[in-house]
């Protein structure tokens, strides 16, 4: 019975999101629900958070209860994340950016905030994004490594089997890169993975792929993170597995 039940309830999610207009998202919160409860994930970091569509994506339809941590740089969106996380005790949300230093750097304001970034806009991105994707301003942000901040956190939250999802517009190798051993204390990673160029410096899917799996850490899930630009595909998003983490008897 458990099974029907089960068919059931991911039909009326995937009526409900097509009726939202979020049936891309279906392969992304049934991949969520799978992994988060699977292995028991108790805390998420939720890098790039923007106003707290992931965190709430969480909430509302992959069934988390776990804490969650919210990192976004723009101050002006932080205010609207730190809003809706008020209401949730187990919702925290920092006015920083990861990275892999500590300190200060410059942060650009695109004209369409979602895709502000450490990084700057490519030359070669596609024309659909040139008007959303430019550099409206710039503000002097500050940067922490995900090694130097976790201590702190886990002291402050008690967590234990934490997921690393990333959305940072070009920049999740270099928070990647400034977790350094903390990488390995993460159950999964959730990354974007660029096909085609949209920052400078961007990291491609293949090299981003290959240096995961370089640490132990290989792909569970790959979808697309948007409703998509045919026939190119720009963007897709993977979930990746710490093989460390991995029952021993696999």
């Amino acid at each position: 019975m458990s099974r029907y039940v089960r068919e059931l309830a991911d039909r009326a999610l995937a009526l409900r999101l097509a009726v939202a207009g979020r049936v891309h998202q279906y392969p992304e919160i049934q991949a969520l629900r799978r992994f988060l409860a699977a292995f028991e994930v108790d805390c998420l970091f939720d890098v790039g958070a923007n106003r707290g569509q992931y965190a709430t994506m969480l909430r509302k339809d992959a069934g988390f209860r776990g804490t969650i941590l919210s990192f976004e740089p723009n101050p002006e969106i932080f205010a609207e994340l730190e809003r809706r996380a008020a209401s949730d005790r187990r919702w925290h949300a920092f006015n920083i950016a990861l990275s892999d230093f500590d300190g200060m750097a410059s942060f650009n304001i695109m004209a369409a905030d979602q895709f502000s970034s450490l990084k700057k806009p490519s030359q070669a991105q596609d024309a659909i994004f040139a008007e959303r994707n430019k550099v409206t301003r710039t503000l002097d942000m500050q940067c922490r490594r995900l090694e130097t901040m976790l201590p702190e956190l886990r002291h402050a939250h008690g967590f234990a089997r934490p997921f690393l999802k990333m959305d940072t517009q070009g920049h999740d190798l270099s928070v990647c890169q400034g977790a350094g051993g903390a990488l390995g204390e993460m159950l999964g990673v959730q990354t974007e993975l660029g096909v085609r160029p949209i920052y400078e410096g961007g990291t491609g899917y293949r090299a981003m792929i290959d240096w995961l799996g370089d640490r132990g850490f290989v792909p569970s899930a790959f979808f697309a993170n948007n409703k998509g630009h045919f026939p190119l595909l720009v963007e897709m998003d993977g979930i990746f597995v710490n093989q460390a983490r991995l029952p021993q008897d696999r």
